[in-house]
């Protein structure tokens, strides 16, 4: 391995996985990600322009040796030059897996074009089964919205399509037996996340939280889960078990409880150029000035592996001394 060739930490690990947030807007207003009112959105000079974005993937799979991009935001499907983004990224050499982290906002009517052009495959947010659950979660009238969105990936054959639920003490946490048979029976792999501290107003409290030990208890009141072998995980964040001896799986990405920092394998790039080592990164290496000042892909190389190689040993959520990051989880992007 050359190490010219990778995005390389100080504790060995070697970024293969890069998120690109194309957007910090969004169409929702979930309760545990921003205020009802919304958030004071990048003005459009900040925002990477479709070139900048391809010519920093194109950058992170030539030289820095990424083998998946996936797209997020905000929400992604805001982004108008999506399809246009995922084609160009698909003719790349070699060729990224290219997948979609979306709200399912709008997949209806994009989905074909999106596979067409090149991407791979989807996740899609949904909390809940109840119309009138979504609407308190996300302060819209949208449930209608994402269900055909998801059936559109599936139609689509953006496959695995994969479905992430956050449950909230008190709102959806009851749901998840019901939603894990509802997925089983589209075809869907569901994965539940624990809540994180990257809501826009700071109110995440982690007695509060959902915890990955209380989703498996209520699962297990109506499914027989094994557990994948641990050899079988590699970097993915979510622990996977089969569901009545499989061949279906339910995951759950246990970020706070069951930090999988060891792993890792991400890099991250904001809406606005900035290369991120972690969701709970407080710091941030912008390569947007270095492409609008006339730097060269192997000096933007430098500066991304410069970023990497600081990369910090966890997250540390464990730490009393936690601070959550200063910008929220949709300036970050998933």
């Amino acid at each position: 391995m050359e190490v010219d060739a990778v995005l390389l930490d100080t504790y060995g690990r070697v970024a293969t996985d890069l998120r690109v947030s194309l957007t910090d807007r969004c169409n929702l207003r979930c309760t545990y990600c921003m205020p009802e009112e919304g958030l004071q959105w990048l003005a459009k000079p900040e925002l990477l322009t479709d070139d900048e974005i391809v010519r920093l993937i194109r950058i992170a799979v030539a030289d820095l040796g990424i083998r998946e991009v996936r797209f997020t935001g905000g929400e992604p499907l805001l982004r108008p030059g999506l399809v246009s983004i995922v084609a160009a990224c698909a003719e790349l050499d070699p060729r990224p897996r290219i997948s979609l982290t979306t709200n399912g906002i709008g997949l209806e009517r994009t989905a074909s074009a999106l596979r067409e052009a090149g991407l791979d495959r989807v996740n899609v947010s949904l909390d809940t089964l109840r119309p009138d659950v979504f609407q308190t979660l996300t302060r819209r009238k949208r449930h209608h919205d994402v269900i055909g969105g998801l059936d559109a990936a599936r139609a689509a054959g953006l496959a695995p399509v994969k479905v992430n639920t956050v449950l909230m003490r008190g709102i959806n946490d009851d749901e998840a037996p019901d939603l894990l048979g509802w997925a089983l029976a589209n075809g869907y792999e569901l994965r539940f996340i624990e809540q994180m501290p990257l809501d826009a107003q700071h109110g995440w409290k982690r007695d509060n939280m959902v915890t990955a030990e209380e989703i498996l208890r209520s699962l297990a009141t109506r499914f027989s889960l094994t557990p994948e072998p641990s050899q079988d995980r590699g970097s993915a964040p979510a622990e996977r078990w089969l569901v009545d001896g499989g061949p279906a799986r339910v995951g759950v990405i246990a970020s706070v409880t069951r930090p999988f920092c060891r792993a890792c394998d991400r890099t991250r790039l904001t809406a606005d150029g900035q290369v991120r080592t972690c969701l709970f990164a407080r710091e941030e290496s912008d390569l947007r000035g270095g492409l609008r000042s006339g730097a060269s892909d192997a000096q933007v190389a430098d500066l991304w592996r410069v970023a990497m190689w600081g990369k910090k040993a966890g997250s540390g959520l464990d730490d009393p001394s936690f601070l959550q990051p200063q910008r929220p989880m949709s300036a970050i992007g998933g």
